[in-house]
């Protein structure tokens, strides 16, 4: 109406043309033609009647409404909690609750205005219109800012635990554990038990961007973590991860998380526990009593929309028992073995230098390269490597095969002064591995000069108190071992000398 005004008091004060009038008003001369007709038509010829109006006056002169009869009897109004209670359910429209609404009440409100009272409900709620939950379709999950604590009675210290939080879209039926860590074998458990609580499995799961969920996060693509990633796998659900920082992408869960705060914590605060078990044996009771409460929007409670609306739409729990791996990506050692978990697992030593996943349950750990299993072994040992002979090279599996006993029963087939040596050998060094080739390199001594003569320079080393493979070879190579050994090796007598000084120099 403020460009209405404007463009009369161009036209009938300054008498300027259509043209010049639009010109200055931003709008077509069409309109300036329009709003001089609608004032003529009105009895308003001069500026001076049209000044002292206001701009409701003006408009109520300008464009006169028509009037619309009052009907005798008032229009049932429709009832707007159980319009959105329905919406939720899948394939309901707003076109198909007027249709039923119009059954009952023929006389009842048109379509728009029926979406007007809607729209007027929504707004007094102050809901989003962008997000619409479908019944069965989707899960929101998070954690708690505030958590829990357990009280250790050995040491007097409170230790904080999580609070997981979860709810459902359509029916706001709500689960709530809590767990030692946010960890991804912790988070994966958690949902494992939402499932079975539910007693089905949503088509989607609307989780935080937590490392235990999304190992790179992306608006467009993120990254999954591969175990939370093969849960999903079994139990036929996907991940919906929120966008970063967006968190009404999970607004469902945002505000079950400020009620689970009231609803859990705020009773618990005064309650002491020492165990978890003990205190998420409390959580399913407050939890309960939260679901079972009547919502003042929906005047129902959670669990009954969550009977009527959801669970018949949830999918069904899978039949075999879904075990918690954990999925890491490694690369092959030069020494053929992949490192988890502070042990060292072993595959075929062809794959070494190659890029693998490690998959690990609580028995077995297997490793992977292209979805193929290459290796797999059992999880328990004391032992910090964990190798299969058979992936070992030939050469390697040789030497790994040789052991003190076995080298002694090789000795021996020499005669008992080769098997003395060896074992005196073996004794001395620090660790026995360290005279694997000092023994069999004097074995070997036999291909070239025979057992006897071998057997007799042990025997001279052995009464020398040498302990080498370089004194045998060096006594065999100069032909020393079949020297008497009766000759004295006693120093000769040091004779007097004029330049000895004696002891009595060193007297004072």
């Amino acid at each position: 109406m403020r460009k209405t005004r404007e463009i009369l008091r161009l036209k009938l004060e300054l008498r300027l043309s259509n043209r010049d009038a639009a010109r200055s008003v931003g709008v077509g001369p069409g309109t300036v033609g329009s709003v001089l007709s609608r004032a003529s038509k009105a009895g308003m010829s001069g500026w001076a009647a049209i000044e002292p109006l206001c701009e409701d006056e003006l408009e109520a002169r300008l464009y006169e409404r028509p009037q619309v009869p009052v009907s005798s009897e008032p229009r049932v109004e429709p009832d707007c909690a159980w319009i959105h209670r329905e919406r939720r359910r899948p394939g309901v429209t707003l076109e198909l609750l007027h249709e039923e609404y119009l059954e009952q009440h023929p006389q009842g409100l048109r379509y728009s205005a029926f979406c007007e009272r809607y729209r007027v409900f929504l707004r007094r709620r102050q809901l989003s219109m962008r997000q619409h939950h479908v019944a069965g379709d989707k899960v929101f999950v998070d954690y708690s800012g505030k958590r829990p604590q357990l009280f250790d009675p050995t040491t007097g210290e409170f230790t904080e635990v999580e609070l997981f939080v979860a709810v459902l879209g359509a029916s706001n039926y709500t689960y709530a554990e809590a767990t030692y860590t946010q960890q991804v074998r912790d988070f994966v458990a958690s949902h494992v038990r939402m499932f079975a609580f539910f007693g089905g499995v949503p088509r989607a799961v609307v989780p935080d961007n937590l490392k235990s969920a999304v190992t790179k996060t992306c608006r467009y693509e993120p990254a999954l973590q591969r175990s939370y990633e093969h849960m999903a796998t079994h139990y036929g659900t996907a991940i919906l991860p929120a966008r970063p920082a967006k968190p009404r992408d999970k607004a469902k869960v945002e505000g079950g998380v400020r009620i689970a705060q009231r609803w859990i914590l705020g009773r618990l605060r005064n309650r002491v526990f020492h165990s978890l078990a003990a205190l998420n044996e409390a959580i399913r009771e407050s939890m309960a009593d939260m679901n079972s409460r009547v919502m003042r929007d929906y005047r129902a409670s959670r669990l009954e929309l969550f009977q009527q609306v959801e669970r018949g739409e949830l999918l069904p729990l899978p039949t075999d028992h879904f075990e918690i791996t954990e999925w890491k990506q490694a690369t092959v050692n030069l020494d053929y073995h992949v490192a988890f978990d502070d042990r060292l697992y072993s595959v075929p030593h062809r794959y070494a230098h190659q890029q693998v996943w490690v998959c690990a349950t609580t028995t077995t750990v297997e490793i992977l390269l292209r979805s193929s299993r290459i290796a797999a072994h059992p999880r328990s040992g004391k032992d910090r490597f964990a190798t299969t002979p058979g992936h070992m090279p030939s050469s390697h599996r040789a030497q790994a095969e040789w052991t003190p006993s076995r080298i002694l029963s090789w000795a021996e087939k020499l005669g008992p002064e080769t098997r003395a040596l060896c074992s005196a050998i073996l004794h001395d060094r620090p660790h026995p591995e360290q005279g694997f080739r000092s023994c069999l390199g004097i074995l070997r001594l036999a291909k070239r000069y025979g057992n006897e003569r071998v057997e007799r320079a042990c025997a001279r080393c052995v009464a020398a108190h040498a302990r080498s493979y370089r004194s045998v070879e060096s006594m065999l190579r100069r032909g020393l071992e079949s020297t008497p050994r009766t000759q004295s090796t006693a120093a000769p007598p040091i004779a007097d000398h004029e330049n000895l000084r004696g002891p009595q120099y060193f007297v004072n």
